[in-house]
């Protein structure tokens, strides 16, 4: 028996949650104002796709989340460095930051719009805001947990505070630091999902409200499928990174082969310091 490629198991679930949607909208059993069917929501797409308001729809939310997450991500990553680099700003950042993931995206949207307006920049700013608070805490979090014994070697060699981080501490929490790019695009489609529900006359987020208004049901579901699409698009490329710069370990070697010296993923001083020789 030919057994399924291991890249296929992952979405055995999908499919098959696909066939069992697709035959119960065969037999008639659905309402197809409370549940249309699969074949009702492809013709719904295409519809959207010939008149150009779903590419144009995509092409807006695109941007917004490529702005606000590459935003936050960055701005997650600088105080991450710093509150694991430094006590005081770990005591002067975190609780902040804390006490913005305890609150609902709901709740912030409306502030945003009263302190800056409406149009792109509160969409833009919640989305910075979503992406913002997973990448701080993967990232403070890597960095207190590399090995302490690189910290000293780094003091040994010389190294500032700038070279630590960048040659020592970021590598050694690149693991860490990636799960949180995944969950920060994760939330940041989250967060966009609520911006364009709030004044949307572009994006996805307002096909999906002009839908609900007029009872498009077809339409509504088009626009969450739309949403998940996009998320497993992000998080596959975020997969992909990992792949790039975190290439997996060779498990096996012929017989044959000359025997090396086994290395780790955690970077040593020679490999981040030009011409560093050790004592």
């Amino acid at each position: 028996m030919t057994r399924l490629p291991r890249a296929w198991r992952p979405w055995l679930s999908t499919v098959g949650l696909l066939a069992a949607w697709a035959a119960a909208g065969a037999s008639g059993r659905l309402d197809p104002h409370v549940l249309p069917a699969p074949g009702a929501v492809l013709r719904a797409a295409r519809d959207l796709v010939a008149d150009g308001s779903l590419p144009a729809a995509l092409a807006v939310s695109g941007t917004r989340v490529a702005v606000g997450a590459g935003a936050g991500v960055a701005v997650g990553l600088l105080l991450g460095l710093l509150a694991g680099l430094s006590g005081i700003a770990h005591d002067v950042v975190d609780r902040p930051l804390q006490a913005v993931r305890a609150v609902p995206f709901t709740a912030v949207t409306p502030l945003l719009v009263v302190w800056v307006g409406l149009g792109e920049p509160p969409k833009v700013l919640l989305v910075a805001v979503a992406a913002l608070v997973p990448t701080y805490l993967a990232t403070v979090g890597g960095v207190r947990g590399v090995d302490p014994r690189l910290r000293e070697l780094a003091a040994a060699y010389g190294l500032g505070r700038r070279r630590t981080a960048t040659r020592v501490l970021l590598p050694a929490a690149l693991p860490a630091v990636l799960v949180g790019l995944r969950l920060a695009l994760g939330t940041a489609w989250v967060a966009l999902v609520v911006a364009e529900s709030v004044n949307a006359a572009e994006g996805v987020g307002a096909l999906l409200t002009d839908a609900r208004t007029y009872a498009r049901t077809d339409v509504v579901l088009l626009c969450v499928l739309v949403y998940a699409a996009l998320g497993l698009v992000t998080d596959a490329l975020v997969r992909a990174l990992e792949r790039l710069l975190q290439p997996p370990p060779v498990v096996g070697r012929h017989p044959s082969a000359t025997p090396t010296t086994p290395t780790t993923s955690t970077p040593t001083l020679a490999s981040v310091t030009p011409g560093a020789q050790h004592p």
